[in-house]
């Protein structure tokens, strides 16, 4: 039987690392149709995800992880040691693994693993995620051999390259078996027919959005059931905050607002209840809404992300509010405008789900058997 031999490359977040995990289920399937051998492996700057990526069956090789910085940083100083000696792990690390194929997602330590694959002459495919192509990635597409894109904005970057859209990867263990949206909402002790307000920002959360959100919450509450992800480092003092601010919402509806660290197994059923998602705009989140056919308000941080916001926005799926002008005022109307409307609720779900690329993972792990024969 054949054997082919995969690398993986990425990290940082949640949103790098569960599209690889993603695309590494697909490679299986493949393997398992086609009859070869796939040995599957990560390289990177893991950190807390490796046992993650373990927990799916992937070996994990840590390197250190550089970052390039476009702001003035007294760790600027340091960084080109840390790349460096990054390299140099990649280099000896690759030597003994010697893959068919690399696959890079982006992140701390993959540009290193990269650039030493394009030394060993290793066939290279990269994933750019977001609609505004990080630096990361525009450095890596000259050693490249295949970009997938997540966003279709993105590819006037990649001019006289060979680029397929193919949305962002969103794992099975995601998708398969959900449940009706009524039995979803029952599984978090909610009432099915009162609407769910889907809060999440990402693996890292993002704070103002849970201060804004708990401050919200006594007038949020008379119509709307809240499901809130804080972020594990933001869980203790959001808790706390809602704590104190519950003495202002009545007890029927205190029941009415569920706060979680970080949803694990609980995110398909989190995204099924849900009606209506508030979220920054990451790719990893906008695809994983999309997925699940869902509106959201989308609050992006400045840079990539609002690029993201723009793309989901302009599809008809989503509403911008700016950090600067998330204020309770245009919050609630924003919300009102989606939610107490069914005519236009139902068409930003349509929208949604005309976003979704369903094949993404299919079409990379595709791309990446090619480039081994």
């Amino acid at each position: 039987m054949r054997k082919v031999r995969i690398l993986l490359t990425g990290g940082g977040t949640g949103g790098h690392i569960y599209p690889l995990i993603a695309v590494k289920e697909k490679l299986v399937d493949i393997s398992n149709r086609h009859s070869f051998q796939a040995d599957i492996r990560f390289m990177g700057s893991a950190q807390k995800w490796a046992t993650v990526l373990e927990g799916y069956g992937l070996k994990v090789y840590q390197i250190a992880g550089s970052k390039i910085r476009r702001y003035f940083s007294p760790l600027n100083f340091l960084e080109p040691f840390i790349f460096a000696y990054s390299l140099c792990q990649a280099f000896l690390k690759l030597y003994f693994f010697m893959p068919d194929v690399i696959f890079s997602k982006s992140g701390p330590g993959s540009f290193s693993v990269v650039l030493a694959g394009f030394f060993y002459r290793i066939p290279i495919i990269i994933h750019e995620s977001d609609a505004y192509p990080g630096l990361s990635n525009r450095l890596a597409s000259h050693f490249a051999n295949s970009i997938a894109l997540g966003f279709k904005e993105s590819a006037s970057y990649f001019k006289g390259k060979n680029v397929q859209v193919t949305g962002n990867p969103v794992r099975d263990d995601l998708l398969n078996n959900r449940d009706e949206q009524a039995l979803a909402k029952r599984f978090f002790s909610f009432k099915p027919d009162k609407k769910v307000i889907l809060v999440i920002g990402g693996s890292q959360g993002a704070e103002s959005i849970n201060d804004f959100i708990i401050s919200m919450a006594p007038e949020l509450l008379k119509k709307y059931q809240i499901l809130h992800q804080t972020g594990v480092d933001n869980f203790a003092e959001s808790r706390g905050e809602l704590e104190f601010i519950s003495k202002d919402i009545d007890d029927e509806n205190k029941k009415n607002y569920k706060i979680v660290a970080y949803f694990n197994k609980d995110l398909k059923e989190a995204y099924s209840a849900a009606d209506l998602v508030v979220s920054r705009a990451g790719a990893g989140s906008i695809f994983e809404m999309a997925a699940f056919s869902k509106p959201a308000i989308l609050i992006p941080l400045r840079g990539h992300q609002r690029y993201n916001a723009h793309a989901f926005t302009e599809a008809g799926a989503g509403k911008i509010i700016e950090q600067n002008n998330l204020l309770p005022s245009v919050f609630l109307v924003q919300i009102q405008k989606i939610l107490e409307h069914e005519d236009v609720l139902e068409e930003m779900k349509k929208a949604s789900q005309e976003f979704y690329i369903p094949n993404s993972s299919q079409m990379i792990a595709e791309e990446i058997v090619r480039l081994t024969i």
